[in-house]
Order: C-alpha cells, then sequence, then structure tokens
C-alpha cells in the first residue's frame, strides 16, 4: 500500500464522499487509497483545514493526488494550503471519469497521475447523440398537419 499514490477528493458536500462511493462501486478494493472531505457550506475554511490534516495525517501512501470540484471555491482553496508540489498534486474540476481514471493509474508517478486525471477528466465529457429516429413519421410540423384539425 506505502508504493501507491493516494487520492483525497475534497470538494461541497455531498459530492466528495458521492464520488467516492461511485468509484467503490467500480473498485470496491481501492477504499483504503481514496479518501473522501465533504466540505459543508458554512463550515469556516481554517476548520476544513483540520479536519483535511487529520484525515490525512498516518495515511499509508507514497503521495497523494488531492481533487477539487470548482477552481477559487473554498475546498481547492483549502486543497491548495496543503499542496505542497512535492507529495501533493492539486487537480481541480474532477468529475468521475477523472477520478476513475486515477484510481486505475496510482502506481503510476505523482506527475503522471496528474496527466492521466486531466486527460481522463476531459476524455469523459462528450456530447452524446440521440437514438432516436431522425425521420419519425407524426413529427412533421409543417402546414400539412395543421390541415387536419378541426
Amino acid at each position: 500500500m506505502g508504493g501507491m499514490n493516494g487520492i483525497l477528493i475534497i470538494a461541497h458536500a455531498p459530492l466528495a464522499r458521492a464520488l467516492r462511493d461511485c468509484v467503490l462501486h467500480v473498485f470496491p478494493d481501492s477504499a483504503q487509497g481514496v479518501l473522501a472531505l465533504d466540505v459543508p457550506a458554512q463550515e469556516a475554511p481554517e476548520e476544513t483545514l483540520q479536519r483535511a490534516r487529520q484525515l490525512v495525517g498516518g495515511w499509508d501512501v507514497q503521495a497523494i493526488l488531492m481533487l477539487s470540484d470548482v477552481f477559487g471555491a473554498t475546498p481547492c482553496n483549502v486543497a491548495q494550503q496543503l499542496n505542497d508540489g512535492v507529495h501533493t498534486r492539486l487537480v481541480a474540476g474532477v468529475n468521475l471519469p477523472m477520478l476513475l481514471r486515477s484510481v486505475c493509474y496510482r502506481h503510476e508517478s505523482l506527475e503522471a497521475l496528474v496527466a492521466r486525471a486531466q486527460s481522463g477528466g476531459t476524455q469523459g465529457i462528450m456530447s452524446v447523440g440521440s437514438t432516436a429516429p431522425q425521420n419519425q413519421t407524426g413529427k412533421k410540423h409543417g402546414p400539412s398537419h395543421h390541415d387536419h384539425q378541426q
């Protein structure tokens, strides 16, 4: 376990724990390597930072990839205070594809893991086309459609 990177999700409540639950649904054996810190709306940043330090204190991991939800918001700002850029790295804009990709590559270097997280997050965003037939009958809204109305 010590040779693996840990992933800390720090986000507005209840997103962090919800994302962790989703990850454990797919990778049940990764529970020790993924921690979540939900940040309540009214909590003082100092308190959040203290909880974050307690959460990761004594965590047996090589390094920590921190994933926060929104750049510039409290969870991200708190994570920035924890971030030394050496044993920890921070990526904002967490989504589930990013998280799943990160969990898959926890064994890689922290630098590589940051790249995996970013590419996983962006590649997971795509416009998905409709599977509905394009030319369904009865959906015409031209004049002929209204001719039949009483």
